[in-house]
């Protein structure tokens, strides 16, 4: 039986492990966290939705159930020409044959990013952002911005939807509590239409919301830099605010960018269609560590990363399993889906190659985006 070392234990490393698994392979599984964290479900601690232990699930809880072994320890060194990879508290591994890289993606670090607050960062910082807005709430109002960023080297490493998502919630919740007319919310972005690449449907119908909902918008001006008190842009004009909250773009992850692995220039690494690293036989990559090639509206998101899991552990069953059937590419099953949340509702957003698609869903979309949540943590266990 083949071994297959995965690195990383987010939504894409434990979908490559429960693969690999799947196909025969024996796992080891590293993770820097003990916990695999659903991003996608964060949107709700700030909110006071849902707590830190809903949106988590012990990786030992996983690795019995899938008879992975799991390993607590941070990435340190890659080499490809060596194919080596060295884990701090461990040190250099005995050189495996398979290796999957799934350890996400870093952020890019604007001046004064300290003085921001993300759903898409380190997962404390979700608690972090629902502190300050329970100041906020205790001193009765305030000025909250709320926004994204691009990166023009790699514009799949936006993250778009959960800076709408926590924006609707946020807004019902503060009606909810009566006071939303005691607070000024600002949604900014650098780019002339955040949320484009969800396409023209959904964009008029998120425009038409922030509207109805009195969401001021600043959008077209590159963020220069943030300050305790809020953000100046490059025309040094200044939304004030008393919180702000940022989903910087990502790139390639530190120790990706330090390595030899091929990449391209936000520092992702290079794949051919089938998740193989371009020049490394026996390595793959998976999710947001991987440059992703496609239409220009592609997204790095979730449910792509497990696709790519998947059709990493069927391939590398038919190169070093000797196992029979077709190669599995991903970029023909490319699309960008989410059901965003509003707190009171949900948006339907599809975008393929051939359609895209919007459906309002008011209540109960709420409803099944909570219920893909308690799906997606009881699948992992029930497969």
């Amino acid at each position: 039986m083949h071994k297959v070392l995965i690195l990383g234990g987010g939504i894409g490393g434990v979908a490559s492990a429960i693969a690999f698994r799947k196909q025969g392979f024996e796992v080891e599984l590293v993770s820097e966290r003990d916990y695999l964290f659903i991003y996608p479900l964060a949107i709700w601690i700030p909110v006071g939705s849902m707590q830190f232990k809903d949106v988590s699930m012990p990786l030992s809880k996983l690795a019995r159930k899938h008879g992975f072994s799991l390993t607590i320890d941070r990435v340190a060194a890659l080499d490809g020409d060596a194919k080596t990879v060295t884990l701090e508290k461990t040190g250099v591994l005995d050189s495996p044959a398979l290796v999957v890289i799934a350890l996400g993606a870093s952020k890019l670090k604007h001046e004064g990013i300290e003085h921001t607050c993300s759903i898409c960062g380190k997962p404390e910082e979700s608690l972090r952002l629902k502190e300050k807005i329970e100041a906020l709430v205790a001193r009765g109002g305030g000025r909250i911005a709320l926004g994204f960023g691009g990166n023009p080297k790699d514009a799949s490493a936006v993250r778009g939807g959960p800076g709408f998502e926590l924006l609707f919630n946020l807004d019902y919740h503060l009606k909810t509590l009566g006071i939303r007319d005691e607070f000024e919310i600002t949604f900014f972005a650098p780019m002339a239409e955040p949320g484009a690449r969800m396409g023209k449907k959904a964009l008029s119908a998120m425009a038409a919301m922030l509207k109805a909902k009195n969401i001021a918008t600043r959008y077209g001006k590159k963020i220069s830099r943030f300050e305790p008190d809020g953000i100046v842009f490059e025309d040094q004009r200044k939304l004030e605010s008393d919180l702000t909250m940022f989903i910087p773009a990502g790139e390639g992850d530190a120790v990706i960018r330090r390595s030899n692995l091929p990449q391209n220039s936000a520092g992702f690494i290079c794949i051919d269609d089938y998740c193989r690293i371009e020049g490394i036989k026996g390595w793959y990559a998976v999710g947001d560590a991987a440059a992703l090639e496609g239409p220009e509206w592609k997204a790095k998101q979730g449910h792509i990363a497990e696709l790519m899991a998947g059709n990493a552990a069927c391939n590398a069953a038919i190169e070093h399993s000797g196992r029979q059937g077709a190669m599995k590419g991903y970029q023909a099953h490319l699309n960008v889906l989410c059901m965003m949340d509003m707190g009171d509702g949900a948006g339907v957003v599809y975008k393929n190659s051939l359609r895209e698609v919007f459906i309002p869903m008011p209540i109960v979309g709420h409803w099944l985006k909570q219920s893909w949540g308690h799906y997606y943590k009881l699948s992992k266990l029930w497969i």
